[in-house]
C-alpha cells in the first residue's frame, strides 16, 4: 500500500465524517457556497469539525468568498486549512493567509495545455494546490461536477508546494489516475456520492482503498 493522502469533499452529516474517516480519509472538506447541494453553514460545520478525529485535516471550501464570510467561518469553525476554489488571485491568496494565519490551498482548473502555465502563478503563494477539472462555462459549481481532463497535461509534474489531483475522481479510475500523474494525494466529492450531496460509506472505503493500492 502506497502513502496515498485522500481529501473526502462536500460533507453534511456526522455519519458521513465519521465513515470517511475510519475509511482512512487525510482530510475532509466542508463546502460554504450555496449554490452546492453539499453546502453547509458555519454552525452545521462547526458541529460536523466536532466529530472530526484528530489527525484529520479539516477544510473549508469556499468560492470567491469575502473577508465577511471567511471571518464567519473561522470565527465558528475550528480549521486547518482553507480552500479558494474561485477565481481568487495570487494577491488574494497571500491576503487570506496574512488574515487568517492558516494554511491555504488554492484550486486551479485544468482544461487543456494552455490552462497549466496558470498553477506555476499560485504555487509560489500557495500552501498546497488542487489540480481540478475547470468547469464547463455555463456550470453553476466551480468543483464537485464529476468531469475530469487529460491527467497527462500534469503528468509528473513538480512545483514548490504539494498538490493535490480532482476532478472526476471515483473508485474506478483513481488509480489509473494515480499512476499516470504521479499524484501523492487525491480528492473526490462526487465520486463517492449515491446522489448529489449524499455520501455513500462503502463508496468511501473503496476510494481510499483503491488510492493507497495505486
Amino acid at each position: 500500500m502506497t502513502d496515498i493522502q485522500v481529501k473526502i469533499c462536500g460533507l453534511t452529516t456526522p455519519g458521513h465524517v465519521a465513515a470517511a474517516a475510519e475509511a482512512g480519509a487525510r482530510y475532509v472538506g466542508f463546502v460554504f457556497f450555496p449554490k452546492s447541494p453539499r453546502n453547509v453553514s458555519p454552525e452545521t460545520a462547526a458541529s460536523l469539525a466536532a466529530e472530526v478525529p484528530l489527525g484529520v485535516a479539516k477544510v473549508a471550501l469556499t468560492v470567491n468568498a469575502d473577508d465577511a464570510l471567511l471571518d464567519a467561518i473561522t470565527a465558528q469553525v475550528p480549521l486547518d486549512m482553507l480552500q479558494l476554489h474561485g477565481s481568487e488571485s495570487p494577491a488574494r491568496v497571500a491576503e487570506v493567509k496574512a488574515r487568517y494565519g492558516l494554511p491555504v490551498m488554492k484550486a486551479v482548473g485544468i482544461a487543456d495545455a494552455s490552462d497549466v502555465a496558470q498553477i506555476d502563478a499560485y504555487a509560489g503563494v500557495a500552501d498546497q494546490l488542487l489540480i481540478d477539472a475547470k468547469p464547463p462555462k455555463d456550470a453553476d459549481l466551480p468543483g464537485g461536477n464529476g468531469l475530469s481532463f487529460d491527467w497527462r497535461l500534469v503528468a509528473r509534474k513538480y512545483w514548490p508546494c504539494p498538490w493535490m489531483l480532482a476532478g472526476g475522481l471515483t473508485p474506478d479510475n483513481v488509480s489509473e489516475a494515480i499512476r499516470l500523474t504521479g499524484a501523492r494525494q487525491v480528492d473526490v466529492s462526487s465520486g463517492v456520492e449515491s446522489a448529489p450531496g449524499v455520501k455513500d460509506a462503502r463508496l468511501m472505503s473503496d476510494f481510499i482503498q483503491a488510492a493507497k493500492g495505486a
